[in-house]
């Protein structure tokens, strides 16, 4: 049978061999695209079970494979239209049970008349090709720009399995795979499982692999090409590494190795369960969508996040670990145990996250892995949580297409941050028996929060529904304030005061959490009374201080056990902003860091009180993390800075001097630490804007000047002629022009189309937004590149320039689908910091009213950031 557009074909169907439609009433009918509702995929759930895949794939053509797929599967209910997913395929044959007919198929999926299936097993195979993906889902392919070595890699997540295979696209039909794939002579092949044979023939191998255990369709996987593989077999477990050839020099397979074998030690011990795949892959890959992704025995990672052309860092490493660890997490909690429906993927990462961290804090190098995740990930959650588009942890997900919707800080950094606390709550032993009571009882099954929650109330033998209800159900974060009193020199009242975001948010939670005292001198900041306590409400006395000295500082949410706002009384807040430096604890000063920007943020301090503050003592402080905390609110604060300009320009400038001077003097004092020196000149790149610092950097780029200790990578290269572009510095778009000749990897090509786009030319930025919202040829990643760098914050008139038209343009432009609306959104949505901007966003929410919900919420996110810009502006005038 000659390959057609079977939608076409279906217009002519006829007769029952000719066409299987569907009844035009049925409740469960589609809307013909390739999303499906949560109670159509309930519908097809309660009717179909015992799914098992053989799927054919013949990898030897180039921008498109050939595919058989032959699916078995139960039915008990023979009266209603199926419906089976296969994404933009050209089918060639589809038969039923045997019988070979024409499909009902609309480029989303085939709808099967009942009348031709049996009440008990039937099979469905279909021979089909299709194109591969260039934007990070289904089947990926990719040619290397340095040798033109083609690789393959498969991700599914949400609802993409469809775009590789005929498949019911839905976590609650779990499913066996059994694959055979056709493979050039050089290739590897790998998936779930380790491949049982390669039958070597003439021009390619046959791989062949057993079945799998059951599984979701979004954890299998299928990766090809010539990947350099490195092995390890001395840990329990085989464990293999891919990355592609030409990039195989920058990867540090020992410490890869290192962190997996430590991780699988402790899961292993942790959940009661040894590691249910037996092989562990990993697969380095290039435009991946996303950090990293759990495909069960087959874990692929975004190269950019996770590969170097230098030595790495020790937060580079430590970020290694930890992704490593959430991956591996998902292994069990997510992979062995699957959530029914996208409603419950937070609990997948947010269980990931936590996991994640405490693996990492308890079996890496890395013990101060909690402090990171306070000063990045809770922060981020804290910040989301403020939003006026904040939302419970657990949400409704109508429809597949909905699923990442919600996927944000909430979803990760507070719901790992609330079973922290709930771990706290219940106790580490009591919270650990439930876990591995549940993932016991709901292996190769899906669950539900419910599931989740009930075996942990077994197993504390506590009700935990009100606590369900205030965190899981309930939006937004609280606040925390000591309030004391004290007389002759002694605390005489003591207590906790928990106060609500709004009267919109008005939810008080209880949670355990320590409160600390401190006193100061001269020289420190000394240790006081430790207390545990359990608040609730808004009020929680706290008899066990009643008597102890009066202290300088209090701190309610001592090493961080809960997710709450702390506000800093008065006189804390006065002893934290002039002795933060004497604070030796880390994880305190960190959070005293934290108070200070929030205040900020919050409309209680100027920026130029932060700003003061940090030039004082972030030249001072010896931690690494703390560090890159502070130098991450100080970008910041520059990004505020120059959004406001022209109003605080002066100061603007002065600030920018500033900043590049204490990074550079920092950097060249750590020529005997490569951490710090790193972390500190990074700072002074993103930073330089004046004459010298510029002059400065193309020195370095020359090598007529050098930093002692630093090398200039060539990843510092590419930051480096990307700043000089950023400000046209004389001779920049030359430099880039060389370098562009030099570097032809991916990496480098990347790094070139930032460096050109950030150009401070107008007709360049229009041609490349052009390119951005109507090319269709070139890769996706590479127009997400272009995306992030079009309108750095100070080039205002230039962003100003087509802010009309991309705001009148966004409606058109939502249309592209999430992938593409989640990173225009996240940059290219216009802002000045002005009250003008908020009024031009206002008008488009006011008229557009059929956004996604995804663009809807981008816009409302960013009227907000807007005006907290605005507020921010205002202060500097007092």
């Amino acid at each position: 049978m000659n390959l057609f557009k079977s939608s076409l074909v279906a217009l002519a169907c006829t007769g029952l061999l000719a066409c299987n439609s569907t009844p035009s009433q049925s409740p469960t009918q589609r809307d013909g695209s390739a999303n499906i509702s949560e109670y159509q995929a309930m519908a097809r759930s309660n009717v179909v079970s015992e799914v098992g895949y053989q799927l054919s794939f013949d990898l030897t053509g180039d921008s498109r494979f050939n595919a058989t797929t032959k699916v078995e599967f139960n039915l008990s209910n023979t009266k209603e239209p199926l419906t089976l997913d296969l994404n933009k395929a050209l089918i060639s044959k589809f038969a039923i049970n045997g019988k070979r007919i024409y499909p009902n198929y609309n480029d989303a999926y085939i709808t099967v008349n009942p009348q031709l299936l049996s009440s008990g097993k039937n099979t469905i195979e279909i021979e089909y090709s299709r194109e591969h993906s260039t934007n990070g889902e289904g089947l990926h392919r990719f040619v290397d720009p340095v040798d033109d070595k083609v690789y393959l890699y498969s991700h599914f997540e949400p609802a993409a399995a469809q775009q590789m295979f005929a498949v019911f696209d839905q976590p609650d039909l779990k499913a066996t795979y059994e694959i055979t794939v056709s493979a050039p002579k050089s290739w590897s092949v790998i998936s779930t499982m380790r491949e049982t044979s390669i039958d070597e023939q003439a021009n390619q191998n046959i791989w062949t692999f057993p079945v799998t255990p059951k599984l979701s369709p979004y954890n299998f996987s299928m990766h090809a090409g010539p990947y350099h593989v490195w092995e390890d077999n001395s840990g329990k477990y085989p464990m293999r590494l891919f990355a592609r050839q030409s990039v195989a020099e920058q990867v540090t397979a020992e410490d890869w190795f290192t962190y997996t074998k430590q991780g699988l030690t402790f899961f292993d011990d942790y959940f009661g369960i040894d590691y249910p795949f037996k092989k562990y892959d990993q697969l380095l890959v290039p435009d991946f969508l996303y950090g990293a992704m759990e495909n069960a025995g087959a874990v692929t990672f975004a190269e950019n996040r996770f590969m170097y052309k230098d030595t790495m860092t020790a937060a580079q490493r430590q970020r290694l670990a930890s992704v490593i660890m959430h991956e591996m997490a998902h292994q069990w909690f997510g992979d062995l145990v699957t959530m029914k429906w996208w409603n419950g993927l937070w609990l997948n990462e947010s269980f990931a996250s936590f996991m994640g961290t405490l693996a990492t804090s308890e079996a890496t190098e890395f013990k101060h892995a909690w402090r990171t995740f306070y000063a990045t990930g809770k922060q981020s959650a804290y910040r989301q949580d403020s939003l006026v588009t904040t939302h419970p942890i657990e949400v409704p997900v109508p429809t597949s297409m909905n699923a990442f919707d919600n996927i944000d800080a909430i979803t990760y950094s507070k719901g790992a941050s609330t079973l922290k606390q709930l771990r706290h709550l219940l106790g580490e032993e009591t919270f650990q028996l439930g876990v591995q009571q549940y993932l016991a009882k709901y292996s190769y099954q899906n669950a539900t929060l419910d599931d989740f929650i009930g075996s942990l109330a077994q197993a504390s033998n506590r009700d935990l529904s009100q606590w369900t209800q205030d965190w899981l159900y309930q939006a937004g974060v609280n606040t925390l304030k000591a309030d004391f009193h004290c007389e002759n020199g002694r605390i005489s009242q003591f207590s906790l005061l928990q106060t609500a975001p709004s009267s919109e948010l008005p939810t008080l939670r209880e949670q355990r959490v320590q409160v600390a005292l401190f006193s100061a001198s001269k020289y420190s900041i000394h240790n006081g009374p430790i207390v545990a306590v359990t608040y609730k409400g808004e009020k929680t006395e706290v008899p066990e201080l009643i008597g102890e000295h009066c202290p300088n500082l209090v701190y309610p949410n001592f090493e961080d056990w809960g997710y709450v706002k702390v506000q800093l009384d008065e006189q804390s807040f006065i002893t934290a902003k002039e002795q933060l430096s004497k604070v030796s604890d880390p994880l305190l000063r960190s959070m005293l860091w934290q108070s200070m920007w929030d205040s900020v943020s919050d409309g209680k301090i100027s920026l130029v009180q932060y700003i003061n503050v940090a030039l004082v003592n972030a030249p001072t402080e010896q931690d690494y993390t703390i560090l890159g905390q502070v130098i991450g609110n100080l970008k910041q604060a520059q990004q505020y800075l120059n959004s406001m300009a022209p109003n605080h320009k002066a100061y603007a400038t002065k600030v920018s001097k500033g900043l590049t001077q204490m990074s550079l003097r920092m950097a060249m004092q750590h020529y005997d630490n490569a951490d710090f020196q790193r972390r500190w000149f990074d700072a002074y790149v993103s930073m330089a804007s004046s004459k010298d610092a510029l002059n400065h950097l193309a020195e370095l780029l020359a090598g007529t000047s050098n930093i002692r200790g630093l090398n200039i990578s060539q990843d510092l290269r590419w930051k480096i002629i990307i700043q000089l572009n950023r400000h046209d510095y004389p001779n920049s778009a030359k430099l880039l022009t060389t370098e562009k000749q030099l570097d032809v990897s991916d990496s480098g090509q990347k790094s070139a189309i930032a460096a050109e786009v950030i150009r401070p030319q107008a007709q360049l930025k229009r041609q490349w937004l052009h390119t951005i919202e109507h090319n269709t040829s070139m890769p996706f990643s590479k127009l997400r590149v272009a995306m992030n760098y079009l309108y750095p914050s100070e080039q205002k008139l230039l962003s100003a320039a087509t802010a009309e038209q991309r705001l009148a343009n966004i409606a058109e432009i939502d249309k592209k689908g999430p992938v593409f609306m989640r990173a225009y959104n996240r940059r290219l949505i216009p802002t000045a910091c002005s009250n003008a901007s908020v009024e031009a966003i206002n008008e488009v929410l006011n008229t557009e009213t059929g956004l996604s919900q995804m663009t809807r919420r981008a816009l409302l996110e960013t009227r907000q950031k807007e005006q907290r810009c605005v507020n921010i502006s205002e202060m500097l005038n007092h």
